[in-house]
């Protein structure tokens, strides 16, 4: 089996399984997203974490830090292109768009490989705007991680939850007026690694973050 469908049949069973919950706004955990061993490849892959020089709060902060699923790397790693090929998939966008209620035709794939440390966190926001679907996949590999999982608030910002970081584990949700996540700081040990997978619309402005800039994914 292919990596593209292998991939796809991962995410299928995840769907299948997935936990939903409705406070503070719709969200769901699906675990064992991915193949386990096109994970353990994306975790290998040399990348560096940004420098923070003593500034975070938004990812944007350090954009010419940050490593994306785009057609240079698309070229260089067989497993980037095995999940980018996956949910570029008509079968992978049907899949999401039926379970998650997502207008996904005709958006952009987008996928980052996030990779935080000390110093890190996010300020509340919804992701509300050209995103129409977040996925949060988490690729702990360090002892004493399990506390490093997105951070969930209610819609007046406070703090409502916090989601268990397990490795191969993902935060779904379809941004909306309330969806407001971030990271509270923490100590992180070692690097805190995830792939950031969203469908954007044709307003996103950084195609060369895109995995496919010019080839909009389909549900037909």
């Amino acid at each position: 089996m292919s990596a593209k469908a292998s991939v796809i049949k991962t995410v299928a069973d995840a769907l299948q399984s997935a936990e939903h919950f409705s406070i503070p706004y719709d969200h769901w955990i699906l675990k064992k997203l991915m193949p386990s061993e096109l994970v353990g490849e994306i975790r290998g892959l040399d990348f560096s974490a940004p420098e923070l020089g003593g500034v975070s709060g938004k990812r944007e902060l350090h954009n010419d830090q940050r490593s994306y699923f785009d057609e240079m790397n698309l070229q260089r790693h067989s497993a980037m292109t095995g999940i980018a090929n996956a949910f570029q998939s008509p079968l992978m966008v049907r899949l999401l768009q039926d379970f998650f209620k997502a207008d996904l035709d005709q958006t952009y794939l987008r996928i980052e490989y996030a990779l935080d440390v000390t110093g890190f966190w996010l300020q509340p926001h919804t992701d509300l705007g050209v995103k129409r679907l977040t996925i949060l996949h988490y690729i702990a590999d360090q002892p004493n991680q399990s506390d490093l999982g997105t951070d969930i608030f209610n819609a007046d910002k406070s703090w409502a939850k916090r989601t268990p970081f397990e490795p191969n584990t993902a935060l779904a949700f379809v941004p909306g007026d309330s969806t407001y996540h971030g990271f509270q700081e923490r100590p992180i040990n070692g690097v805190r690694k995830s792939l950031i997978i969203n469908y954007v619309t044709d307003e996103w402005r950084d195609r060369d973050q895109l995995a496919f800039p010019d080839k909009p994914v389909s549900a037909v």
